[in-house]
């Protein structure tokens, strides 16, 4: 059990059995009244957002998570097998517990896995990734007024959208939380 008053991003709440990351999380004072915390819970499993309010000082239970880093060693076809780099063991984890992850692992990459009484229950991966362009269009600079973006497909399969001045086999950093490119490297 803890306090609303003491919730921080990534905690993962027990309500009425299911399973809550909570994604954001404000304390508000109206003019009158008392305090309430309003949050934005993500359900871990199905991925829907909802907007809940707590009175302030409201006991909720937490989920015991155990985040473990592991190595993504290969896809086969029942899901994703990973590597848990302090014991060794592996486990695989199915396609839809690893999500829009899968666009921005590569094999041997070190990741994240949270897991609530032995089963996965999300993979977390780093700000950012650092991939190769395996195909792009050349980019023409032609009458335009903003800088222009081009198609890239990923060593992933991932297609995405870079400046024109990015080529093929070209290696790029891109934000793995929105799909993103942030830069050369």
């Amino acid at each position: 059990m803890v306090s609303t008053n003491d919730l921080k991003n990534g905690m993962v709440l027990d309500l009425d059995g299911q399973l809550w990351s909570v994604v954001w999380f404000q304390h508000h004072k109206p003019g009158k009244g008392n305090t309430v915390v309003r949050t934005k819970l993500k359900h871990v499993l199905s991925g829907k957002v909802v907007d809940r309010t707590f009175n302030s000082d409201t006991k909720v239970d937490t989920a015991q998570v155990d985040r473990r880093e592991m190595q993504y060693l290969y896809h086969d076809g029942d899901g994703f097998v990973f590597m848990d780099t302090s014991d060794y063991s592996q486990i695989t984890i199915p396609d839809d517990v690893v999500g829009d992850a899968k666009n921005f692992m590569l094999e041997n990459q070190l990741a994240t896995v949270a897991m609530h009484e032995g089963n996965p229950l999300f993979v977390e991966l780093p700000a950012s990734v650092e991939l190769v362009v395996t195909y792009t269009e050349p980019g023409l600079q032609g009458d335009r007024s903003s800088a222009g973006t081009k198609p890239a497909t990923l060593e992933t399969g991932l297609t995405i959208q870079v400046p024109l001045f990015i080529t093929t086999d070209e290696k790029i950093k891109v934000d793995t939380r929105d799909g993103s490119y942030i830069g050369r490297v």
